[in-house]
């Protein structure tokens, strides 16, 4: 179904994509608006598959393949015909529309159109796009570590054709991914549900306080079953993020109070304190 995938957006959860496509045989063309990034991205990838490649875990000529398969472009120069393109950006519905609809007059008309969102309107991400296009669009959520992490949403919107659904879950079950099938709603199936699991801790915590933060982690650890605090995973996942996500779900639901942001974790944003990625987080990362 798939051989050619196009990535868009460098970061974080656009290299994980383009690593796990990459390491299904795929062809991937990762992209980014800044060049930077996208040279960044690529070797980020390759040195993530080297780290492996010494841990044991696949060998050499593997990632050789899989290497071989990976390919950085800029957004002038990607192909116009992959069969997935996989939208990666920033959490903005506008910049995000924007591209979709640039994306829309360039690619090739069998392509499907699929957002890495985890919050927003799959229907309004749309909304601009040919009718051809929106039978073609797919909300396509992945999970971070997405190489590790075998959960993927499979949002639906109102014009998307079941065929395209029914192929990509079976598509994805076949290589050890967890389609879950959703309808489009805020949040969908897991950013609804792990409002709670953010909010309620930020709650009792209340401000900046090393000690409580550590033993509400550790309580859901140890005692909740959890793999990691809610604490520990705001910090992996970027506080900022996760702020943003928080922030559209809210607004969403018409800003209920169950859902609204906390003061602690705007404060923490504003101070430039993210988490794993700049250093420090509600942890320390600094070596």
């Amino acid at each position: 179904m798939l051989n050619k995938v196009l990535v868009v957006g460098a970061g974080t959860m656009g290299q994980g994509i383009a690593q796990w496509m990459a390491q299904q045989g795929i062809e991937v063309e990762l992209a980014d608006i800044r060049l930077e990034a996208i040279s960044k991205g690529v070797e980020s990838i390759n040195k993530s598959w080297k780290r492996l490649v010494e841990k044991g875990k696949f060998t050499a000529d593997e990632v050789l393949s899989w290497s071989a398969n990976l390919k950085g472009v800029d957004l002038e120069t990607f192909s116009p015909n992959p069969d997935l393109f996989i939208e990666a950006i920033a959490e903005d519905l506008d910049i995000k529309k924007g591209m979709f609809k640039d994306a829309d007059q360039m690619m090739n008309e069998k392509t499907i159109f699929a957002s890495n969102t985890s919050s927003l309107s799959i229907n309004k991400l749309c909304e601009d796009l040919s009718t051809a296009r929106k039978r073609r669009f797919v909300g396509l959520h992945f999970f971070n570590p997405v190489p590790i992490m075998k959960l993927v949403e499979i949002i639906q919107g109102n014009n998307t054709d079941q065929e395209i659904i029914d192929n990509l879950k079976s598509w994805f079950e076949e290589r050890g991914k967890v389609p879950a099938l959703c309808q489009d709603s805020p949040g969908f199936i897991v950013n609804r549900m792990a409002r709670n699991f953010y909010g309620e801790p930020l709650r009792i915590v209340q401000d900046f306080n090393r000690k409580k933060i550590t033993s509400t982690d550790t309580i859901l650890r140890e005692v909740g079953g959890f793999k990691m605090g809610p604490f520990e995973l705001l910090d992996l996942i970027g506080i900022d993020v996760n702020l943003s996500v928080t922030r559209s779900v809210w607004e969403a639901f018409k800003k209920a109070p169950r859902f609204a942001p906390h003061k602690l974790q705007e404060g923490m944003v504003n101070l430039g304190l993210l988490g794993k990625k700049t250093g420090e987080g509600y942890y320390n990362y600094e070596k």
